[in-house]
């Protein structure tokens, strides 16, 4: 009798295997779609539209969860899970065009297909302040600064992010005077010797993005998601220069005080729609814009692990992603010296580049840019 030897297929690549079989090239990438499977929730659609999207979902063999209540009409809203193959939602957008109840628009949404990071960029950290929980006080010197800023640029930062205020949690604000005290001197230096790596400034007031805008910062880093300073959007607006949108849950004073959230992803992805929206509103165009969930900012080890394993799940708000997971507290070692916390970090940054993160955040430069060398990224 004959024995069947079968295995699973665990890969990003399913168009190799597909060659490597013989699969007629013509048509392998077509096939790739038939064999990548997408799980997708939809939020606050009517009975009428669960039970339609269901039923469309079933004629081309995918299916459809909806809350038990819509075959009765009883549940007055339901979000959905539609599950498939790539190329079965793609039918299922294409056959959603022609049903009721404004679900062309819903079609329309599913016929999108986001592209997935081809390569991740470094961002090098450079904190000059007093109380950094990484290097604090270490850098306050401008030369000194002004050194790592370089070796950060020639170990591989594609990015420099410069920081004059902990946002470490439980840390007091610091007046945007003394931030622009310790940021100008390196950004004078910065122009003097024609650096050319775009720099990214991090911080939450207005005053300080736009005096550092006007000196040379091409990115501005605000882990409020700019609600902690509301001219914050102003001033991104009215430069047109990148911003990164974080998300955190209240400030660095209190967003470690017992975090809680209803769904994890589901809240920060509601967050997130309701900022791009305001940004929207504000003039910043939506490819200047940057998304970080905010590992550490306000969430438990636990939630951050989840941030960390599902951040592709945000790539459809048609952003890139960022990710700073560096040193933090999610490592559970208060008391490792840098240098083994760099160890453990990579690890982490092992499973962001894995899931296609853009922009990895980062303290030790060289690490990780013998880690994306490896990775072919």
């Amino acid at each position: 009798m004959q024995d069947f030897w079968v295995k699973e297929i665990i890969t990003d690549n399913i168009k190799h295997e597909i060659d490597y079989i013989g699969f007629d090239e013509v048509y392998s990438q077509k096939a790739c779609d038939k064999f990548e499977y997408k799980n997708l929730k939809i939020y606050g659609l009517t009975p009428a539209q669960a039970n339609v999207l269901k039923q469309t979902a079933l004629t081309v063999g995918a299916d459809c969860a909806t809350h038990k209540d819509v075959i009765t009409g009883k549940a007055e809203k339901s979000d959905c899970i539609l599950g498939g193959s790539i190329d079965q939602i793609q039918k299922i957008a294409a056959k959603l065009k022609y049903q009721p109840f404004s679900l062309k628009k819903l079609g329309e949404t599913l016929a999108v297909r986001y592209p997935k990071s081809t390569k991740t960029r470094i961002m090098g950290i450079l904190n000059i302040t007093e109380d950094s929980f990484s290097d604090g006080g270490e850098y306050l010197d401008i030369t000194k600064a002004f050194q790592h800023l370089k070796e950060m640029i020639k170990d591989g930062a594609d990015i420099i992010d410069i920081g004059a205020e902990s946002t470490k949690p439980y840390s007091d604000p610091v007046p945007a005077e003394v931030q622009l005290e310790r940021i100008l001197p390196v950004m004078e230096l910065i122009k003097k010797e024609n650096i050319k790596v775009p720099i990214s400034i991090d911080t939450r007031s207005s005053v300080v993005a736009d005096k550092t805008i006007q000196a040379g910062a091409a990115i501005i880093n605000d882990v409020s998601g700019m609600t902690y300073d509301w001219c914050m959007m102003d001033v991104v607006a009215k430069h047109k220069v990148f911003v990164i949108l974080q998300h955190s849950k209240g400030t660095p004073k209190n967003m470690q005080d017992a975090p809680v959230y209803k769904n994890l992803m589901d809240d920060i992805f509601f967050d997130f729609k309701r900022q791009l929206a305001f940004a929207d509103e504000k003039g910043i165009a939506k490819n200047k814009i940057i998304i970080d969930p905010g590992i550490g900012f306000g969430k438990t080890r636990e939630q951050n692990f989840e941030l960390l394993n599902r951040v592709e799940e945000f790539r459809v708000l048609g952003c890139p992603l960022m990710v700073g997971v560096s040193r933090k507290s999610l490592l559970d070692m208060p008391d490792a010296d840098n240098a083994t916390k760099d160890v453990f970090t990579v690890a982490l940054n092992t499973l962001a580049v894995e899931r296609n993160v853009d922009i990895i955040r980062v303290h030790n430069v060289k690490l990780h840019k013998k880690l994306l060398n490896m990775l072919n990224k």
